[in-house]
C-alpha cells in the first residue's frame, strides 16, 4: 500500500514538472513573438511583426499612409549572443521591389543590394557588435538592445541597407525609468535614446531589454507593442496663486520696493 501511494505521488509529481514545461515553453514562444502597431501623429497607418527564436529573428512591417507604402520581410541568423551570422530581406518602397542580403567575411560584410534594376555589392567594415538596420525593424531594435545590454551600450553599429548601403556608430543613451502597463498589469519602462547618421529614436524597453515601444519623434512615427502602454509623466500641479505685496508686510511697515535692474552698458 505504501509503495502505491509512493508510486502516485511520484506519477503526479512528474504530471507537474511535464505541464510546468509545457508551459514554460509557451511563455517563451509567446515572449519571442510580439506584433506591433505603427501609427504616425496617433494615426495609425500600419504594423510590425517580430519573432525571436534562438539562433534566428524573423520580422517585418508594413506602411499604407499618403505618400508612402513600405513593407519588408527579414529572416537574420544570429548566435547565440545576437551577433549577425548572415541575413535577407525583400522589400518595396511606393510599388518599387528590392531584396537585399548580408554576411560577414572576416573584417568585411558586404551588402548585395538588387534594387530599380540595379546589382550593387558594397564592402563595408564588419564590427562585432553590428546590427542590420532597415527602418521600422522591431527586429534591429530588440537586437539592439540586447547586445547593448551585454556591451555597456558601447561599440554599437549599424548596417543600413539604404542607396548603396552604408555603416553607422549608435549612440544609446540610457535614460530615468518610467512607468507603464503590459497586459494590463505595471511595468517598470527602461528609457534609451539611439541615434546612428541623421536617425534618432527614443526606445522603451521592459526589465528583460524586450522591445516595448519606439518614437521617431521628428517625424510623429511610432511602432507600439500590442498590450503595452507608456503612463505619460504627471503633470505639474499649477504654482498657488500670488498674495497682494501689502498682505505679505508686517503691520506698521512700508511695502518693500523692487530693486533697479542693471542697465545694459554702451559698447
Amino acid at each position: 500500500m505504501c509503495v502505491d501511494k509512493k508510486r502516485n505521488r511520484i506519477g503526479r509529481t512528474l504530471i507537474l514538472l511535464t505541464a510546468g514545461a509545457i508551459v514554460a515553453g509557451l511563455m517563451a514562444a509567446s515572449a519571442g513573438a510580439q506584433s506591433f502597431t505603427l501609427s504616425q501623429n496617433g494615426k495609425g497607418i500600419g504594423s510590425a511583426s517580430l519573432s525571436l527564436r534562438p539562433g534566428s529573428a524573423t520580422s517585418g512591417a508594413k506602411i499604407d499612409m499618403p505618400g508612402l507604402k513600405y513593407s519588408f520581410n527579414e529572416t537574420a541568423q544570429l548566435d547565440p549572443g545576437y551577433h549577425l551570422v548572415s541575413v535577407k530581406l525583400s522589400g518595396s518602397v511606393n510599388g518599387s521591389n528590392a531584396t537585399v542580403s548580408a554576411q560577414p567575411q572576416g573584417q568585411q560584410v558586404v551588402m548585395h543590394i538588387n534594387a530599380n534594376n540595379q546589382v550593387i555589392n558594397t564592402p563595408l567594415a564588419m564590427h562585432p557588435n553590428a546590427v542590420f538596420f532597415p527602418d521600422f525593424d522591431p527586429a534591429a531594435l530588440q537586437t539592439m538592445l540586447y547586445l547593448g545590454a551585454a556591451q555597456n551600450n558601447r561599440d554599437l553599429w549599424a548596417l543600413v541597407p539604404k542607396q548603396t548601403g552604408s555603416v553607422a556608430a549608435i549612440r544609446l543613451v540610457t535614460n530615468a525609468d518610467m512607468q507603464g502597463t503590459l497586459n494590463g498589469a505595471p511595468i517598470t519602462v527602461h528609457h534609451f535614446t539611439a541615434s546612428y547618421g541623421a536617425t534618432k529614436a527614443e526606445v522603451f524597453s521592459s526589465p528583460r531589454n524586450e522591445l516595448l515601444q519606439a518614437e521617431w519623434t521628428d517625424e510623429g512615427f511610432a511602432m507600439v507593442r500590442q498590450g503595452f502602454k507608456l503612463t505619460p509623466p504627471a503633470k505639474p500641479t499649477a504654482p498657488p496663486p500670488a498674495k497682494p505685496a501689502d498682505a505679505q508686510q508686517p503691520q506698521g511697515q512700508a511695502p518693500a520696493q523692487p530693486k533697479p535692474q542693471a542697465q545694459p552698458q554702451p559698447q
